[in-house]
């Protein structure tokens, strides 16, 4: 435990002879003076614009930290947005936000970033002002945008010391989710920064990837239930033991995938319980025990009103309590179990239907193997199922087709719940799209399902991975470019079909540089309305390349190449 933690209003100018880095960064050591010089320069600069507010997003942790303390130290207000979709710079515009970091449309450059500088001459920042604004996961609605003060996030990193602090000691940080989200915040770069640790810079996507880049038994694992519930016989267990810690947030984590971590390495993770809203309210480590109890951290207090749970903590700014969207049931001892959310009740034509419910009776099926529901708004809501199958539903799918197997389902459904609150949407897919955060994705997938069908295509099945993907699409009668391309022999575009190909890489892959070139566009057979095709994708990050073809069967239908950046 380092019991000398340098406050979060001085960690931009705290500047001490110590020769444990602060940070790993594309294969470099950054020492705290170079990180605070970096600040002071950025600071100076910051002040300089006329602009108040600021949304803050880069790929790398290094980037982000130096960033947000010279915007803090430059007294500017920092939103700290969850990606940098198209769709999400656009609303904070609206919100008079300056984009700041890796924004497609507007590509930093981070080497700027590794500027020596001159003395910063900084003072210590307010820890009273709400200066940080997150945002909730959006995972039961738009996301929420919730201010913080350094004094909340200091309160935070207090506790987590004094718990772990011992067992941690010098270890490295790491991570498979993303500084973008107060989990990845906190425990990836605001508490190291305070409690003088190592942080590795990138973000990790296996622990494969972890492991490989340092020391296991100096290296803590800063993961989700998503990340850890997909680990197999291949995972690398041996180097799992060995690690200094492994913590997980953003979710209960599934009994039966703690139990595989401690029966193939010996090793309890370290849950934590908590929002973007509420701060960290309890912990639990647990080997695989079903329904284990949580611990609410120190001075969280958690009353019952009117049935429903209201937190009283010291990470919140309101004095009165907070009511809480999950179930909590207290037991005698001060812990209490944690059974899911209060609040995925929705109404669809005045009819009440629980998500979760509707989930459940899915995966009890013979069929599929995990559920997602959501309600795509429009001007009639609609009821939408993101699905992974399992075997039995795999070779259903594969002998009786889509429609017939949608229609068993539904069938099963309707044994349970109202005709008119039915999915009518429905998604197949390898697995639910996680966010960095290790939460169900929920602005992928109704990005997917919810499709304008006058200018994109139906999208039927989805398998993804971090630089391939590849869809199962229809081509809808309705599309708005038919009736000119030709009214008695209507085909599809190529310069549409490029624009599909563009559209959906944008949306899997990191694409974050400007349109460049095209290369190699073959098209080889025509595209017809009702065309059901596979749309398969690779991102080539190196190069900047997204390669792209449409095909049915064995048969291109039309193929290609389209680079971004300049041409290495």
């Amino acid at each position: 435990m380092r019991n000398n933690l340098i406050l979060l209003s001085k960690c931009g100018i705290e500047v001490m002879q110590d020769p444990v880095p602060i940070a790993r960064h594309q294969g470099m050591l950054y020492r705290r003076d170079q990180f605070a010089k970096a600040v002071g320069t950025w600071a100076q600069t910051l002040r300089r614009e006329p602009d108040r507010r600021y949304a803050l997003y880069t790929q790398d942790a290094y980037p982000f930290a130096v960033l947000l303390f010279a915007l803090l130290h430059a007294g500017k207000e920092v939103w700290i947005s969850g990606n940098n979709l198209p769709e999400t710079a656009r609303q904070l515009r609206l919100e008079r936000c300056r984009l700041l970091g890796d924004w497609p449309d507007d590509p930093f450059d981070a080497d700027l970033l590794m500027t020596e500088g001159s003395d910063s001459r900084l003072t210590a920042l307010d820890m009273h002002v709400p200066c940080i604004v997150l945002f909730t996961s959006g995972s039961s609605g738009p996301p929420k945008a919730v201010p913080k003060t350094l004094r909340q996030l200091q309160a935070e990193i207090d506790t987590l010391e004094s718990l772990w602090g011992g067992l941690l000691e010098d270890a490295c940080i790491a991570g498979t989710v993303s500084h973008q989200h107060i989990y990845g915040l906190l425990f990836r770069v605001l508490w190291p920064l305070s409690a003088r640790r190592c942080f590795h810079s990138p973000m990790f996507l296996s622990p494969e990837a972890l492991l490989a880049d340092g020391d296991a038994a100096k290296t803590c694992w800063i993961a989700s239930p998503g990340h850890l519930k997909r680990l197999d016989e291949q995972s690398p267990w041996q180097g799992i033991a060995g690690l200094a810690a492994i913590f997980s947030s953003g979710g209960p984590l599934p009994a039966d995938a703690a139990r595989q971590i401690f029966t193939a390495s010996g090793r309890t993770v370290i849950e934590v319980y908590g929002s973007t809203e509420t701060g960290g309210i309890a912990w639990r480590q647990a080997s695989g025990q079903i329904d284990a109890p949580w611990q609410p951290f120190a001075d969280i207090r958690i009353q019952w009103l009117a049935d429903r749970p209201h937190l009283y903590s010291p990470y919140l700014t309101a004095q009165d309590g907070l009511p809480l969207d999950d179930r909590l049931i207290r037991l005698d001892d001060g812990r209490f179990l944690l059974h899911g959310r209060q609040d995925r009740i929705v109404k669809i034509e005045e009819k009440r239907l629980s998500l979760t419910a509707l989930e459940q009776r899915l995966q009890d099926t013979h069929w599929i193997a995990e559920a997602y529901a959501l309600v795509l708004a429009r001007h009639r809501d609609v009821v939408a199922i993101a699905a992974v199958l399992n075997d039995s539903g795999a070779a259903q799918l594969q002998e009786q087709g889509r429609n017939a197997l949608i229609k068993q389902l539904r069938s099963v459904l309707a044994d349970s719940f109202d005709a008119v609150t039915l999915p009518r949407k429905w998604l197949f897919v390898n697995s639910i799209p996680l966010t960095t955060q290790g939460k169900v994705n929920q602005e992928l997938l109704t990005l997917l399902m919810n499709t304008d069908t006058q200018s994109l295509p139906r999208v039927l099945a989805a398998e993804t991975n971090p630089d391939r993907a590849r869809l199962q699409i229809k081509v809808p009668k309705g599309l708005g470019y038919f009736p000119d391309h030709f009214p008695e022999f209507p085909l599809l575009p190529g310069v549409v079909q490029i624009g599909w190909a563009e559209h959906f890489g944008k949306i899997f892959f990191p694409v974050t540089t400007p349109f460049s070139h095209m290369e190699v566009i073959k098209f080889g057979k025509m595209i017809r309305p009702d065309d059901e095709l596979e749309l398969s994708l690779e991102w080539r990050e190196a190069s900047g390349k997204l390669v792209f073809q449409y095909r049915k069967g064995a048969e291109s239908y039309s193929s290609g190449r389209l680079v971004y950046g300049a041409e290495s």
